[in-house]
């Protein structure tokens, strides 16, 4: 890897270091630096997570007779025998003045305390139980990231419930889709969505899923189906509620895996799962209190329900903007929020950076970005830094069965733009080739166990999507597979290449796309690829497309000479680029995974 490719933009100075929350950590344990104190995380998992709960404060009824069974079972571990808890107590333990949440919601700008959250999300859980609804009931939330949203969630997990989490972007069957495999008993909605100037349908769609009964936040004058409510005709008038005393393993949200092939994955998450989250952000993001985060996402997707735990658990403040994040008006929201973590996605920060739309706001009180959701691109995070002085971003990569993040970075490291410096704390990771032996890129696996790691799936097999038929590790120990590809770059960093799970066969060849399109990345002018095979009639090898979104200024013929020729000299001489087809933007789910298969379906087709 070239030298370039690993250059640091920022470094880490004596304040950042002298105030992170991993140094008070590490010198709490005695540990005098970062890589000895992932290691030290690893190696006494039990430990490790023992002191994160105490460090983080979480709430128990009934104290947990330990912190894990013994001796600890790396595919199905049991945490916290014997406790008791309500998760959504450990997010109100900051002061009831302190700023809980600060929105813009059709052009109005407003604050929450924690106390006048607290009050909403009781009135939520008192509305829910006089409906009948009652521990254990699945209540599906169905639109954008509002503070109704919020209250929403927070108010189904303290009244024991289950929230099922559909992404606003879906069309009525897919939202049908997941609402029948979750069970869902209610679900709550809101009449229209407000996305700059388009007013886009969000109830209509949950009628046209014949949906449960729901409760809508400002319903259409003569909408409402009958038995449905509206929000404010449902809240409860109590603004006190004990919480459920739950099971650490008693689910709060039901989430979804992209579902591009078939019916898509049911992972729950459980009481446990928001610890993994909220460490995630006070070691990793470094989220200290009175930290003010902002992240465009909503609870359909697991940066949702990362986000509160995330912001709530460490007693900071929520930023929820529900429009589009792509104008200056989200920058200007960014700007009098005085957000200080910016969460984004890089198809985001690149759209920002064509219309240069972020640029000359007062982003000062930054203290760090983090990016997650696909391969982040070099140029790209090297603005988006700029944006704010010169302020770190922390990849972050990790999945919905996983509560958080595997792979990232922190405030203690040197950032290098789009790359990674650590396997989360409490986690290791082996990288492994083809063969299963260990490599400087190939297939990355987990080593479990962690807190946030999903033990079950409500329709798969658990042990056969992640366990079944992986190669051990390198001492022999089981290991987890996750489906992305990864490089092991000089020193402790790495670099993400996508998913290894769609595979072609070029000549007898069996490549993954993945290989080819981290090779495509490496062409000048190219800013994200997609590779995909179609067989040809009658026999024969396949043929190799390749979607590339370009720079504007780009020569497309010298691109394509330039990707087969790279392809040829880095991967193998006999691979052929039937054809490379620039395409404006790649079709993504609503978790940002590239949908190969409509590609070619679209190839097919025309």
């Amino acid at each position: 890897m070239a030298a370039s490719s690993i250059t640091p933009f920022w470094k880490p100075d004596p304040d950042t270091v002298g105030n992170a929350n991993l140094t008070r950590f590490a010198a709490d344990l005695g540990i005098a630096s970062y890589p000895e104190l992932h290691r030290w995380s690893v190696e006494h998992r039990a430990t490790f997570w023992q002191r994160v709960i105490d460090r983080l404060g979480i709430a128990f009824d009934t104290e947990p007779d330990a912190i894990a069974t013994q001796p600890l079972d790396p595919l199905q571990p049991v945490w916290l025998p014997g406790a008791r808890l309500n998760i959504v107590n450990s997010c109100f333990l900051a002061d009831p003045e302190a700023t809980a949440v600060v929105f813009e919601h059709g052009g109005e700008r407003g604050t929450l305390t924690y106390g006048q959250l607290e009050a909403l999300v009781n009135r939520v859980a008192t509305g829910l139980g006089q409906l009948g609804l009652s521990r254990g009931s699945r209540v599906a939330i169905a639109m954008p990231m509002t503070l109704q949203a919020v209250a929403g969630y927070l108010g189904v997990v303290k009244a024991g419930g289950v929230v099922v989490s559909i992404a606003d972007s879906f069309a009525a069957a897919e939202i049908q889709s997941r609402l029948e495999i979750a069970g869902a008993d209610m679900v709550i909605t809101q009449g229209v969505i407000h996305r700059g100037n388009r007013t886009l349908p969000m109830y209509s769609k949950v009628l046209e899923a014949e949906g449960p009964r729901a409760v809508v936040v400002d319903p259409e004058p003569g909408s409402l189906r009958a038995g449905d409510l509206d929000w404010d005709e449902f809240l409860g008038p109590a603004e006190m509620f004990e919480a459920m005393a739950m099971e650490p393993g008693d689910y709060v949200n039901i989430l979804f895996s992209s579902g591009t092939t078939g019916e898509p994955k049911a992972i729950p998450w459980t009481h446990l799962t928001p610890i993994k989250a909220a460490m995630d952000g006070h070691f990793h993001q470094d989220v200290r209190p009175g930290d003010v985060l902002a992240w465009p996402t909503n609870l359909g997707w697991m940066m949702g329900p990362w986000l509160l735990f995330a912001s709530l658990i460490n007693r900071a403040t929520i930023a929820l903007y529900d429009d589009a994040p792509t104008t200056r008006w989200f920058g200007e929201f960014v700007e009098w929020a005085d957000v200080t973590m910016l969460g984004v996605v890089p198809s985001l920060v690149r759209a920002w950076r064509e219309s240069e739309c972020m640029e000359e706001l007062d982003w000062s009180r930054i203290r760090v970005f983090s990016s997650t959701g696909e391969a982040s691109n070099r140029a790209d995070m090297r603005y988006l830094m700029a944006l704010a002085g010169g302020k770190p971003v922390i990849e972050y990569c990790g999945g919905t069965e996983i509560g958080g993040g595997y792979i990232t970075g922190t405030v203690l490291q040197p950032c290098v733009p789009a790359a990674f410096s650590t396997p989360a704390l409490g986690l290791d990771i082996v990288i492994l080739d083809e063969e299963g032996a260990p490599a400087q890129q190939g297939e990355l696996y987990l080593v479990p166990p962690s807190i946030g790691l999903s033990n079950e799936l409500l329709n798969r097999d658990h042990h056969q999507e992640y366990f079944a038929e992986t190669p051990a590790g390198p001492d022999n120990q089981p290991l987890r597979r996750h489906g992305d590809y990864f490089e092991h770059l000089d020193g402790p960093y790495y670099r993400a290449s996508g998913r290894v799970d769609d595979t072609m066969n070029l000549g007898g060849i069996k490549v993954s796309s993945a290989e080819i399109e981290r090779v495509a990345a490496t062409v000048d002018g190219v800013r994200e690829s997609a590779a995909i095979a179609i067989p040809l009639q009658g026999g024969g090898p396949s043929k190799l497309i390749i979607y590339t979104v370009v720079e504007p200024d780009a020569d497309l013929e010298t691109i394509d000479e330039s990707i087969s020729s790279a392809i040829r000299d880095q991967l193998n001489p006999l691979f052929k680029v039937h054809s490379v087809i620039p395409i404006e933007t790649l079709p993504r789910t609503a978790s940002n995974k590239v949908m190969r298969r409509e590609l070619r379906n679209d190839y097919l087709e025309g």
